[in-house]
């Protein structure tokens, strides 16, 4: 919202310059957001007055004239149809600038002109190019005419909150200021000239909408002059962005800018029946507004009617029927308070936003209505030439109740962590137009004002206190806070556990808890948990497992054309327990399809396999700390591979399982090599190391031995490791499998596992010797399990 400063002080006393004066409004919860100095553009004109008129002779639309100011008297050319003997008016002189062009004494047609009489365009105060600006009678002769009329000024860009409709008006502006800076508040003049007519013999107001319009006042004026509204009134329209249209709707118009209140004037002789209605539309009326658009109303759009149809939308915009024109003579000012909440309504479903609407969907002040429309009516008077019907229509079937909040000045002191004392406390509260009343039991009743709808609460009466105290004049103090929750290590796991599988390239899935009967029989899940109550006989049962899921989303996958596959979840399962409560169990559900590593155009593409899958895991569980108390043991399962699962132990307990889908069940589900694993996280939980003590690097080389050795073919891969581990080989760091192999010259019935022993000593360099002597002993632990090696 634009505001003047020249209008503003006209209610309230400023010292401050326009600066100062947007820093107080900002600290005190009303935003400015930019001041602007305007100003006009050009110089040197000055006021004159036009002493004598006579015909040019060289040319029949033009006139010669003389214009004298309080020194001298110049002779002009002007071609104004306006221009009569008397007048006062804008003359640039010989030198003057008018938007940068300089005014120079020339001939015109022959005669010699020493400067301009200027219309308001030329002076780039209006469009009115029709004629000279004639200034009134009392002008001071040769005074400049930019002081004259008030065109150096300061615009301040104020947004109140949209909870301070009040703030939406000079006026209330000023209030605000004499409130923060503890200075009287004027109020505008109103001079009401009322005639022997009683406005009731003219019109009745029905209200018939009562909850969104709660007030609805009317007055009556005749012998109304329509023409142009004087040149200051124009002037603070335009620089606070309202376009000037006529005096009646420029009187509307600037006592909304000025109060808040939206008004507006209907052609009295426009109206049928001497009577106003204000009800709901029905639903798919249409009716055509001030901007001739033809809009289409909802059974909740608020009307105002006369005797025989709509003539305006009720706070947002009149009606092209009604409208007030050059000849109107006779006019109805309403003045009514609608409520916020159906305006807001009908702007969403219209589209159709104003002025008007923009005020009242904030909140107006219903007790204003009555006072906004006697000023309005008051400058009709003065400068329309107007005269007032005696009295008011005022419609108010339940008038406002003032609210009352009962306040504690020890609890605002606590509350705002400062001193006020109650003296202090009253004077804010009164400098806010607010009733007090103390209580015997030393607390207040604090009556708002009816315009400040948005105090209801103790709490907002502090928020006042501490406006008019000064934000800037609390001290600041640190705030003690409680301590920010420390995140959990059930959190922290899993959070980490998914960053390490989303960087093998997984996508996680979620897929219902809910499980059909018949897809769990084919992984021969003989106990689970049933639901009274189910959704279908799809999802009658609680899942015990996440493998269906996992598969369910696989061969959706599959059925779209993708087959390479990897994803994971990482949810609960649950089992049913004989006379106890299902046990909840979070698991991690991985599932490998197609390729694993995919092709470019240097390599092709690797499928994941038993392998990778188990080395994912494997990676899973060394960033846990966990790996070496992890075993891989043969299972059978109905739904794993018959020589392709194995189970996950951590120190001797199942885990989970891991391997290729049965092949079965893949041409079941019409699938290709799927390979599965799921592991219960809560014992990895349990496990995981929380803090990894730092090692350092090693300082000595090492070196390493290769052992060979011929098994049974049934013998594990992981029986050989234990055997060594269990050996306590020295200067042993680790060790890796780097062969398996079966086939000539291997005998039938036997395999060849290399495996690699990385051998080192934290104090020196390992030496042959040493290092052989770690082998030898490697070798006698292999000879005692009843294998041999192969040299």
């Amino acid at each position: 919202m634009k505001v003047p400063l020249s209008w503003l002080r006209e209610f309230v006393e400023v010292e401050e310059g326009p600066s100062k004066l947007g820093e107080i409004l900002t600290l005190g919860g009303i935003e400015v957001e930019e001041v602007q100095e305007v100003g006009p553009s050009f110089q040197g004109v000055i006021i004159g007055k036009v002493l004598r008129v006579w015909d040019h002779p060289n040319a029949t639309k033009l006139k010669l004239c003389e214009v004298i100011d309080d020194k001298r008297s110049f002779r002009v050319v002007c071609g104004a149809p306006n221009l009569q003997e008397g007048q006062k008016v804008a003359f640039a002189p010989p030198g003057a600038l008018l938007s940068k062009m300089q005014i120079e004494t020339r001939r015109i047609r022959g005669e010699l002109s020493e400067g301009m009489i200027c219309s308001e365009a030329e002076l780039e105060l209006s469009e009115d190019s029709s004629g000279i600006m004639v200034l009134p009678e009392d002008a001071p002769l040769g005074a400049d005419l930019a002081e004259y009329l008030g065109l150096k000024d300061y615009i301040l860009e104020v947004s109140p909150t949209p909870n301070r409709g009040d703030c939406l008006s000079i006026f209330g502006i000023a209030r605000e200021i004499a409130a923060l800076k503890g200075v009287p508040l004027k109020f505008p003049p109103i001079d009401l000239k009322e005639e022997d007519l009683d406005v009731k013999e003219f019109i009745r107001v029905e209200i018939e909408a009562p909850h969104h319009c709660p007030r609805y006042t009317a007055r009556y004026l005749f012998d109304v002059n329509v023409g142009p509204s004087p040149f200051w009134m124009r002037l603070r329209l335009l620089r606070c962005g309202m376009r000037p249209i006529n005096n009646v709707v420029d009187i509307t118009n600037y006592v909304m800018l000025e109060f808040g209140q939206p008004l507006h004037a209907f052609d009295y002789d426009k109206l049928r029946g001497k009577k106003i209605i204000v009800k709901l539309a029905k639903d798919g009326d249409s009716f055509t507004t001030l901007d001739g658009k033809q809009r289409v109303l909802d059974a909740q759009t608020l009307m105002i009617c006369d005797a025989e149809g709509p003539v305006a939308i009720g706070g947002i915009m009149g009606g092209l029927e009604s409208e007030i024109e050059e000849r109107t003579k006779r006019v109805l000012l309403e003045s009514a308070y609608f409520s916020p909440e159906s305006i807001r309504r009908s702007v969403r479903v219209l589209e159709l936003n104003t002025e008007a609407s923009f005020r009242f969907s904030r909140g107006v002040d219903p007790e204003l209505s009555p006072v906004a429309s006697a000023r309005a009516a008051s400058l009709m008077i003065k400068y329309a030439g107007a005269k007032l019907a005696k009295g008011i229509v005022d419609v108010y079937p339940n008038p406002s109740c003032p609210n009352k909040i009962l306040v504690d000045l020890n609890w605002i002191e606590n509350f705002l962590g400062i001193k006020v004392r109650e003296e202090e406390f009253v004077d804010y509260l009164k400098r806010l137009q607010m009733g007090v009343e103390k209580t015997p039991e030393g607390k207040f009743y604090v009556r708002p004002p009816s315009f400040r709808f948005d105090l209801k609460r103790e709490v907002d009466i502090a928020e006042e206190i501490a406006r008019l105290k000064g934000y800037h004049n609390i001290p600041e103090t640190l705030p003690r806070l409680m301590p920010l929750p420390k995140e959990s290590k059930t959190r922290a796991f899993e959070k980490r556990l998914k960053e390490i599988i989303i960087g093998f390239g997984f996508n996680e899935i979620i897929t219902y808890s809910f499980l059909s009967p018949r897809s769990l029989q084919a992984f021969g899940f003989s106990e689970v948990l049933k639901l009274l109550n189910p959704l279908s006989e799809e999802m009658s049962v609680m899942r015990p497992s996440l493998i269906p899921g996992l598969l369910e989303v696989a061969r959706f996958n599959a059925n779209r054309g993708i087959k390479d596959l990897r994803i994971f979840e990482l949810r609960k399962v649950f089992l049913p327990q004989e006379d106890k409560l299902p046990k909840e169990e979070k698991r991690l559900g991985l599932l490998i399809m197609g390729e694993f590593y995919p092709s470019w155009w240097q390599k092709k593409g690797e499928k994941g396999d038993f392998y990778v899958l188990k080395g994912c895991l494997e990676r899973i569980f060394k960033e846990f700390g966990v790996l070496e108390k992890i075993s891989f043991k043969p299972v059978e399962l109905s739904y794993l591979h018959p020589f392709q699962g194995a189970k996950v132990e951590l120190e001797g307990l199942r885990i989970g399982v891991l391997g290729r889908l049965n092949p079965d069940l893949e041409d079941l589900l019409e699938l290709k090599e799927v390979y599965l694993a799921e592991i219960s996280v809560e014992r990895l939980l349990e496990e995981a190391i929380e803090v990894r003590t730092f090692k350092g690097l090693p300082k000595f080389p090492g070196t390493f031995r290769d052992l060979s050795v011929l098994v049974e073919e049934e013998v594990q891969v992981q029986k050989l490791l234990e055997v060594l581990k269990a050996s306590d080989l020295p200067y042993l760091e680790r060790m890796e499998i780097i062969d398996c192999y079966v086939g000539p010259p291997i005998p039938e019935g036997k395999k060849n596992i290399t495996v690699r022993l990385f051998l080192r000593m934290s104090e020196k360099t390992i030496t042959d010797e040493e290092a052989d002597l770690a082998l030898n002993k490697a070798v006698e632990a292999v000879r005692r399990a009843g294998w041999s090696i192969r040299e």
